[in-house]
Order: C-alpha cells, then sequence, then structure tokens
C-alpha cells in the first residue's frame, strides 16, 4: 500500500511540475490564452499559491482584460489581506490610464506601512516589478522612520542610481558604508559605475565634496580610506598618498596599503610618486620585512631609471643593504635581484654566478633553493650556455613537482630550448603548461606556442623563426638594439613571409621600451596597414591606443583605436579595457 501511496504521489507531483512547465511556457511564447487557462487550473490546486496569483494578473493585463483582472484582485482581498495586492490593483488602475484611482492605491498601500513597518518589504517587491521608482523610494523612507532598525541604505542607494539622484544615491552608499565598514568594498564596487579617471567630472567632484563634508562633521577613517580610493580611480597618487599617511598616523599598526599604493603607482607608470611611497616606507617601517621589500621594490625603480654609468652607485646600495641586514634567507629576495642586475645590467655573469652559489650554501627551504637555480639557469641562458641551464630547471620540476615555481621552470625549459632552436622540444613542453594553474604561465605558453607553431613550417630551415628567436633572446639579454637590427633584417629578407607581422609588433614593443615611441607608433601603424586579417591585430590596436593615450597625448587618436576593438573584435581580451578607456576619453556622462 504504501508503495502505492508514494507512486501515486509522484506521478501526481510530476503532473502537477508539468502543469506549471506549461504555463510558463505558454506566457513566455506570447500564447496568453493557454498561459491563463493553465495559471487558473494551478491556482485551482493551491489557491495561496502567491506566484499563480501575480502570473493570472499579469496574464490578464497582457491580454488587456484589466476589468477581469480587477474583479480577480478586489475578490483576493477580500478573503487575503497583503498590501502587495493594493499596489497591483493600482497597477492595474494605471494601465488603464486611470491615475486617479492608480494613485490612490498606491497611497493606500504606502499607508499600510504606518500600520506595520514590516510590510515595506511585500509592498517595495510589488512597486519595483512596475518600475514604481518613486513609490519604492517613498516607501523605504516611511518604514526607516517608523523603525530605526531598519537600514534601508543600501537599496535606497539603488534606486536613486536607477532615478540618475547621484547626490543622494552617493550619500545613501556612503551611509550604508558607516553603518557597515566590512561591505566597503562592495560600495567602491558600486559607486565605480558612476565616477571616472577625470578627477573634474561632475560626479567626482560631487562625490569628494559629499566625503570632505563628511569628514568635518564625524571624523572617521574611513572618510580617507574613500578620499583615498577616489583619488586612485583618478589616477591622482599624490593626494591617494596624504590619506593613507593620515590613516597611518591613526592606526600605525601595518603599512601594507601604503605599500600597495605604492605598487599601484609603479604599475601606472608613475615612477616619481611610487618612489616617494617606497622611501618614506624605508623611513617609517620598523618590521625588518616590510623594510625589505621596500628597498628591494625602490632598488628595481631605481635600476630602470638610471642610466648605465650610474649602475655603480645601484651596485653600492646593494652592497650597503648586506652589510645592514646581513646575506641571510631574510634577504633572499634582494640577494637574488642582486645577482639579476650584476648578470643582465653590469654585464658580469661570472660575478652573479658566484654570489648565487654561495647563496645556495644558506640554509634555505627547498622553494628558496629553487628561486635561486630559477634566477642561476637565467643567467646560464644570458651566456647561452643552454644545457647548463636546463639542468637547473629541470632540479626544479625535479624537487617540487606540480607547484607554481616547477611549471615557472618548465616554461623557462620551452623558453631555452627555443632560444637555441629546438622548435619541437620547445613546443612539447608549452602544450603541457597551457593548462597552468598560473594564468600568466598559462598565457606566456601559449604566445610563445603560437609563434613556434605559425612560423615553424614557413620553410624547411625554418630560417626566420631562428632568426626570430635571436632577436628574442638579444631581447633577453637587454640587448634591445642588436635585437631590432636583427628583427629589421627579418622584415628585409623574409617580406612576404607572415612572421614579418610579429616582427614588427616585437619591434614596436621593443621601441616603447626605450622611449623611442615614434618609432613603436609607425610600426603599429604598418602592422595594421599591411596584416589587418592577423592574430596580432587586436593587439596592435591596443598597444597603439596606449600609446596614443598615455604616451603621445593624441586621445582623439587612441580613441579611434578603442573603437575599433569595441566594434570589430568583441571576443578580443582588450575589449573590456578598450571600452573602459573609450568612455573615459569620450567623457561619457554616468548616470
Amino acid at each position: 500500500m504504501k508503495f502505492l501511496y508514494f507512486l501515486c504521489l509522484f506521478f501526481s507531483f510530476q503532473m502537477y511540475a508539468q502543469d506549471d512547465t506549461f504555463a510558463r511556457d505558454y506566457f513566455k511564447s506570447g500564447d496568453f490564452e493557454k498561459a491563463l487557462h493553465e495559471y487558473k487550473k494551478l491556482y485551482a490546486q493551491s489557491p495561496s499559491n502567491i506566484n499563480y496569483i501575480f502570473q493570472i494578473v499579469s496574464t490578464y493585463q497582457q491580454l488587456e482584460q484589466y476589468n477581469e483582472a480587477e474583479s480577480f484582485l478586489k475578490t483576493l482581498m477580500q478573503r487575503v489581506n497583503y498590501p502587495a495586492f493594493i499596489v497591483e490593483l493600482g497597477f492595474n488602475y494605471q494601465l488603464k490610464n486611470d491615475m486617479q484611482n492608480a494613485n490612490a492605491n498606491y497611497t493606500k498601500a504606502l499607508e499600510k506601512i504606518d500600520e506595520n513597518p514590516s510590510n515595506v518589504f511585500a509592498i517595495v517587491r510589488s512597486f519595483q516589478s512596475h518600475a514604481l521608482l518613486n513609490e519604492a523610494i517613498v516607501a523605504y523612507e516611511k518604514a526607516a522612520a517608523l523603525n530605526p532598525d531598519y537600514n534601508f541604505n543600501l537599496q535606497l542607494a539603488q534606486l536613486y542610481g536607477e532615478q540618475g539622484n547621484i547626490e543622494k544615491m552617493f550619500v545613501s552608499y556612503i551611509d550604508f558604508a558607516e553603518a557597515n565598514p566590512i561591505a566597503l568594498s562592495n560600495i567602491q564596487r558600486a559607486i565605480t559605475d558612476f565616477i571616472s579617471e577625470d578627477g573634474m567630472q561632475e560626479n567626482n567632484i560631487l562625490f569628494r565634496k559629499i566625503l570632505l563634508k563628511k569628514a568635518q562633521e564625524s571624523p572617521s577613517l574611513i572618510w580617507n580610506e574613500l578620499l583615498s580610493w577616489l583619488f586612485v580611480q583618478q589616477k591622482d597618487y599624490k593626494k591617494a598618498f596624504l590619506q593613507e599617511k593620515a590613516i597611518y598616523n591613526r592606526q600605525p599598526e601595518s603599512l601594507d596599503r601604503i605599500g600597495e599604493l605604492a605598487l599601484t603607482a609603479f604599475n601606472e607608470n608613475d615612477v616619481e610618486m611610487a618612489k616617494e611611497i617606497f622611501t618614506f616606507i624605508t623611513q617609517t617601517a620598523q618590521d625588518t620585512e616590510t623594510l625589505l621589500e621596500a628597498h628591494y621594490n625602490l632598488l628595481q625603480l631605481e635600476t630602470k631609471q638610471t642610466s648605465p654609468e650610474n649602475y655603480q652607485q645601484i651596485e653600492s646600495r646593494y652592497q650597503e643593504l648586506f652589510k645592514k641586514f646581513g646575506l641571510f634567507a631574510s634577504t633572499l629576495k634582494i640577494q637574488i635581484a642582486y645577482a639579476h642586475f650584476l648578470a643582465f645590467y653590469m654585464n658580469d655573469a661570472i660575478k652573479a654566478t658566484t654570489f648565487l652559489e654561495k647563496t645556495l650554501e644558506l640554509p634555505l627551504t627547498e622553494l628558496q633553493q629553487a628561486e635561486v637555480k630559477l634566477e642561476l639557469g637565467d643567467i646560464l641562458v644570458l651566456q647561452e650556455k643552454f644545457n647548463e641551464a636546463l639542468i637547473y630547471f629541470t632540479q626544479i620540476q625535479r624537487t617540487l613537482k606540480n607547484s607554481t615555481i616547477s611549471q615557472q621552470a618548465r616554461y623557462k625549459v620551452a623558453q631555452a630550448s627555443y632560444y637555441k632552436g629546438d622548435f619541437k622540444w620547445a613546443e612539447s613542453q608549452l602544450k603541457i603548461l597551457k593548462a597552468s594553474t598560473s594564468q600568466l604561465i598559462a598565457n606566456d605558453a601559449l604566445d610563445l606556442k603560437l609563434v613556434i607553431s605559425d612560423f615553424k613550417d614557413e620553410d624547411s630551415l625554418q630560417t626566420a623563426l631562428k632568426l626570430y628567436a635571436k632577436a628574442d633572446l638579444l631581447a633577453f639579454q637587454n640587448k634591445k638594439e642588436a635585437a631590432i637590427l636583427l628583427l629589421d633584417k627579418i622584415m628585409a629578407e623574409h617580406k612576404t613571409e607572415p612572421i614579418v607581422a610579429q616582427a614588427l609588433f616585437k619591434q614596436a614593443q621593443l621601441y616603447t621600451e626605450l622611449s623611442k615611441f615614434e618609432k613603436a607608433e609607425t610600426n603599429y601603424e604598418t602592422l595594421i596597414a599591411n596584416y589587418s586579417a592577423g592574430i596580432l591585430i587586436d593587439d596592435a590596436y591596443f598597444k597603439l591606443a596606449q600609446l596614443y593615450e598615455n604616451t603621445l597625448n593624441q586621445p582623439e587618436k587612441a580613441k579611434v583605436f578603442y573603437e575599433k576593438i569595441i566594434f570589430n573584435h568583441a571576443d578580443s581580451i582588450y575589449f573590456v579595457d578598450a571600452r573602459k578607456h573609450y568612455r573615459a576619453l569620450r567623457g561619457d556622462a554616468i548616470n
């Protein structure tokens, strides 16, 4: 008997679910007569199901049977005291263009909040479902005034935003953040859509004024945090730094926020500001780890900015740090950086190798040893001692299997094989790395694999690809001018081959690194004019747009190339960034 009971229950449930599916499908397809019939059957079976009630009303309205909807709602309201039905009745009058009765019902629904503030939830849901934003706002404000425990600032902010009332939206978001500091990052994400990189944009000015007023009325670190965040969005790192210092002076527990700001400034090419911030950290930090990290970053910045005749000063800075902090595991990152500087900038690979071999004698973890060996391998590649380099990279792979550094080592195996012309082996390693857990390694692997697979079959001797790999090696060896000359040779001797586009792109990148921006511009323009059907076209558009926007100060030209990505390359990895930059340059009003 039990089996038969459950079997009947199962089939009745299946039929019930099937009826619901039919009703929804009829409604979606516009067959409202059949949808109404199905929903009425469902309502007869379950007269308390609110979804079926609303669907019946909506279906009547789709059929323009407003009187039937009105009659259904009024009959229902005699039986059930649910304030959302009053809103639905009001909206039904509105569809009949009877605004007097519509507004009377909306007012009646709002009065239900006076009777019980918790009615606000059902009432607002109905108002919002019909885009009655003003009424929804009034409902929230009324309920919040009646019950101080209610905080609808977040909901109100979203409604104000939809209305285009930016000032009230900002105030509501800020009030919500003040009451819920843990939600600050979510509030920042919501506000991002309404501000731009232009500090003189109306919304930016408004947001800043509101924050400054708040800071005067009730001093709190949250205002400094939001002001700092705003200035970062505007790429005004100097003003952001002032706010971060104010935060640190009141809460001097950690310099992490200031360190993050320095890295942001560096990544956005505000090198001078990054140096100023890192210098502040070296003068302020109390813990060794923070101090060493700041010194490391300062040295990286200064190395990139310093001309060869001043390299000796950089080496002296390293020696001073080793004298102060010693040659221990704690200074490992700086030791590796020093060896890299010796090899790649001062052209003293022997001294660098000797230094790192002594570093390996320190009591290091397996991971730390791998980091040293990775740099030793790079220095051997620099000297074109590929087989010796492969020994170090292979040791890392065997010792720390499946780790990120092991994947880095595998990539370097592929890269070294590529440099020495062993394209088949390089390609086999790169195929494995396409599925790397590190997105950066996976992307680099894919880029290099495409270079090899696209050009290895151009001729049986692979002459052009070997030249290109040599140029790539020269760039790795920090011999950019020599790399550029070799790329010129490829373009002169292999004019009809697809590798020319790759050579143009690589050369443009090297020109940019050497601050030869006009030459980079010419290369990108040539690539675009002659290889518009190639895989590098969206890369060229984006890099050229960035060049015009950030370096050559030609925003109108930048807009042209961002626009090409937006309208012609929607699948490009640059699409989101291109749209963001394009809108900022166009000065879109954000509402």
